[in-house]
């Protein structure tokens, strides 16, 4: 009978966290896709463009998102433990750091655009159009610090499904918008790249309307409101300051790093000519659709292995984890199969060249073969292993895995072995497989469980 409680109290976490978390990310990148084949539309040049600003832009999306991490590994932990103030403290601490993020991220795009595009293509109509892309999205990295901060807590006090209602809101929006400025509609200018950039930017200003009313609304922490509680929240103790820094700063140089190693990839993509990174920036979408559909799984396993953790709970954290990657594994092999069989299909919605339509079906099924490992990873490192506050682990898995591994064999393919883009991407995918390896390590050994 309590093995058959145990059960059912996995599933009914594991559906009430990674189903609306899944549902967003499906959202997304779905909607990613549509946007994808408008500006398919417009020819290599402006895919190309938009892809290598949107890498560029990517950098500061992952390392908000370490942001995020350090702030929910705290508030699943302080959730299991019933610790308000300690949720208090987290949120504000984390939403300044964002915060502080955003403003550095939003200069440099601003002012810097077309140097940091000539880093990742010597096509001068492609960096332009990169540049005037990056230069308009950056305007919404402050409004997506604020919404992804108060996403985390949201998730981790119950209340998933606001955040999925504010998504579903922007993807809508972006998706329309993008149809009527990139091309003209309704009486608007056609304005192509740089349509698309203002279209995101009015989406994701009103995802954060509607995450920051529902925050304020809905939860605890929308009484620290008034600078005297968001002052009293952030006076740490030394030990206090030394733990937080513990945990984030491994995150944040992992993830930074990790980000940086992946827009080395865009820079080898990049030059080896407009029409491998094209074939690239297509691939995105469908590897953005395919880990969105899982990355709920992992979300999941970071609260809910969290919460057993903070409440000293080691041996159902250790089996839950165990019965999450399983979970993640069947996933993703089903979808694997589903991407092998459709990629054509997929393909063919692009107006591009034959030869760019080939290259991307043969990037898909490369990626169809390395997406089970890429999951495994994401939950075992974005998730498990992260929970117990012992990141600076998942710091070392993944730069071990980039930098030896990935980044030098992506340029020995690309440029030394001179292969096509289709193998380049395969090998320097292996990567996946060795921070697989070490994860699988350090989950046996055990040393990640630990109370906060």
């Amino acid at each position: 009978m309590e093995k058959r409680e145990k059960r059912n109290e996995f599933r009914a976490d594991l559906i009430g966290i990674a189903l609306p978390v899944t549902l967003q990310s499906l959202l997304q990148s779905s909607f990613s896709m549509v946007d994808q084949i408008m500006i398919g539309q417009l020819g290599s040049e402006s895919i190309a463009g938009i892809g290598l600003g949107g890498k560029f832009a990517s950098i500061y999306t992952v390392v908000l998102g370490a942001v995020a991490a350090a702030a929910g590994i705290m508030a699943a932990q302080y959730v299991g433990a019933k610790d308000q103030k300690g949720m208090g403290r987290s949120f504000y601490l984390n939403l300044l750091a964002g915060l502080l993020l955003a403003g550095g991220f939003l200069a440099v795009c601003g002012f810097f655009p077309a140097g940091i595009m000539s880093l990742y293509t010597q096509d001068m109509a492609v960096r332009e159009q990169a540049a005037l892309y990056l230069r308009i999205y950056a305007v919404s990295f402050p409004l997506m610090a604020i919404s992804t901060i108060m996403t985390v807590f949201l998730r981790c006090v119950g209340k998933a499904a606001f955040p999925l209602a504010a998504s579903f809101l922007s993807v809508l929006l972006n998706t329309g918008l993008n149809y009527v400025l990139i091309f003209g509609r309704g009486g608007f200018p056609e304005m192509g790249v740089q349509g698309a950039a203002v279209a995101s930017v009015i989406a994701q200003a009103a995802a954060f309307g509607v995450t920051a009313v529902t925050f304020f609304r809905d939860t605890v922490l929308g009484s620290y409101s008034r600078w005297g509680h968001m002052r009293a929240a952030l006076r740490l103790t030394g030990e206090e300051r030394n733990q937080y820094l513990g945990i984030l700063a491994p995150i944040l140089v992992c993830e930074f790093v990790w980000s940086l190693g992946e827009n080395m990839y865009a820079v080898i993509y990049g030059r080896m000519g407009t029409a491998p990174c094209a074939a690239m920036t297509m691939t995105g979408p469908i590897q953005g659709l395919m880990i969105g559909l899982l990355s709920g799984v992992s979300q999941a396993a970071g609260i809910m292995i969290g919460r057993h953790l903070g409440k000293g709970d080691y041996e159902t954290a250790y089996r839950d984890s165990r019965k999450l990657m399983g979970c993640g594994l069947a996933g993703s092999a089903a979808l694997s199969l589903l991407l092998v069989w459709q990629a054509g299909a997929y393909v063919s919605l692009y107006n591009v060249e034959p030869q760019v339509q080939r290259m991307t079906c043969s990037i898909l099924l490369a990626f169809a073969l390395i997406s089970p490992i890429k999951v495994q990873n994401m939950i075992l490192g974005g998730g498990i292993i992260r929970s117990g506050g012992m990141t600076r682990y998942v710091m070392w898995i993944d730069m071990i895995g980039t930098w030896l591994f990935g980044v030098p064999l992506g340029f020995l393919a690309a440029f030394a072995w001179e292969l096509p883009i289709p193998q380049v991407y395969l090998i320097l995918s292996l990567e996946e497989v060795v921070r697989f390896l070490i994860s699988v390590a350090v989950f046996r050994k055990k040393n990640w469980m630990r109370r906060l």
